[in-house]
């Protein structure tokens, strides 16, 4: 059976997966590019409060603290925003990943690659920019964490976005009789794009092209270099025939419909990735009722017993999956992290920043693998949820383009 034939079938096997949950996924709504955000002044508290938690940490700054914080205050009330100088800007950038409640993956936040875009302007050089970030982010399968940063929303100006909640994303194509070939949470979107001119080739593992608007251009169309998608196939360790399913997931989860706001200031433009936990493509992109939806089908491959929930058929499935997805990305030297490792290593960041004296906010429901939770060092524990900036956020424009926010490690 070939992947096709059988994301096809997914969809018939389990009755909360169906055309109807695909588009109760929102769909991608343009909104007008030529104003900008109604709260696009930059904040002077939220400045203030940022420049002296940077002097804090890197106290070597060309201006003494107080001659930094004058020239902001001035810039603000002549202009109603300010520019953040490059320290600044990799700075935040980095506390805001450290300040992701709903990262696991935080412990190497000081690793971050911060690529400056703020002077693209056009969507030629958005796109340009964009595909240096997959280049430099998949380093042939060595992944690294790399945020690409565009223009933020000032008085003045609306900021360029990309209508895309990924770089990488598969499309979803509506079949006749209510079948859904490819990713169902895309089936929207995918309409969408076709309406805006995409030639979609129609298979399972289709990637949507960018959808990238600017205050000065109309919605432009732009597919993905297949040679920047780097893919895993999916084997198993003692299967060899799990590998006739034909299924794959891409290397580089780069989350690209998030805000940042450093200091007061928004860039609506600013993809992040880091590389998989490899329970995000085996226990939910691949699993989840309104995505793949593959447990049915894999149970039926691996012959498991589906006439009573008692086998814990859906359990062993999943188990089985997660060793695929794993052994696959490990045998293809692609970078991937194991739940139990990454559980410990958030753990150690916890640690290290309390003895900084910082609190770690952490959102236990993302925290908490999706498999296997309760045999994790974060299950059993409370965390401190606090909204700290630096920080990424889900705005109701991006939303409507999108499926939902994820986390900057790459877990959402």
């Amino acid at each position: 059976m070939n992947s096709e034939t059988l994301l096809a079938r997914a969809s018939t096997l389990d009755p909360t997966h169906s055309a109807a949950t695909a588009s109760a996924a929102t769909s991608p709504r343009p909104l007008p590019a030529t104003q900008p955000e109604q709260n696009a002044a930059a904040d002077w508290d939220e400045a203030e409060e940022f420049v002296r938690l940077h002097y804090s940490e890197h106290s070597d700054q060309p201006l003494p603290l107080q001659a930094r914080l004058h020239q902001i205050r001035t810039q603000i009330d002549q202009t109603g925003t300010y520019t953040h100088t490059d320290d600044e800007l990799a700075f935040g950038a980095r506390v805001a990943w450290r300040n992701s409640s709903r990262c696991i993956g935080r412990l190497y936040w000081k690793s971050l690659r911060v690529l400056d875009r703020r002077d693209a302007t056009t969507p030629e050089q958005i796109r340009q920019h964009l595909c240096e970030h997959l280049h430099q982010a998949t380093n042939g399968g060595r992944i690294r964490p790399v945020i690409s940063i565009f223009a933020p929303d000032t008085p003045e100006s609306r900021a360029p976005r990309v209508w895309n909640d990924q770089l990488i994303r598969y499309a979803g194509y509506r079949q006749d009789g209510g079948n859904i070939v490819g990713d169902p949470t895309y089936v929207d979107f995918t309409d969408t794009v076709r309406r805006l001119g995409w030639q979609a080739p129609g298979g399972a593992w289709d990637v949507l092209p960018w959808v990238v608007e600017t205050s000065q251009d109309k919605p432009q169309l732009f597919d993905v270099p297949p040679d920047l998608v780097l893919e895993v196939h999916l084997t198993h360790p003692d299967r060899p025939h799990f590998a006739d399913l034909g299924l794959r997931w891409h290397a580089v989860p780069a989350i690209s419909n998030m805000r940042l706001r450093i200091g007061g200031i928004d860039y609506p433009l600013a993809p992040f990735n880091g590389w998989y936990m490899g329970t995000e493509i085996g226990a939910r992109n691949l699993v989840d009722a309104d995505r793949y939806n593959l447990l049915p089908a894999i149970a039926e491959h691996l012959g498991l017993d589906t006439s009573s929930e008692t086998t814990l058929w859906r359990d062993r499935a999943l188990v089985e999956l997660n060793v695929a997805v794993l052994h696959s990305f490990n045998t293809g030297g692609v970078k991937i992290s194991d739940h139990h490792t990454e559980s410990r290593h958030f753990l150690t960041h916890m640690a290290k920043e309390e003895r900084h004296g910082r609190t770690v906010p952490a959102d236990w429901s993302w925290i908490v693998p999706p498999i296997s939770g309760g045999i994790t060092p974060v299950f059993h524990r409370y965390y401190d949820d606090a909204d700290q900036r630096p920080n990424f956020y889900l705005d109701d424009d991006a939303k409507s383009r999108g499926k939902g926010g994820g986390c900057p490690f790459g877990h959402g």
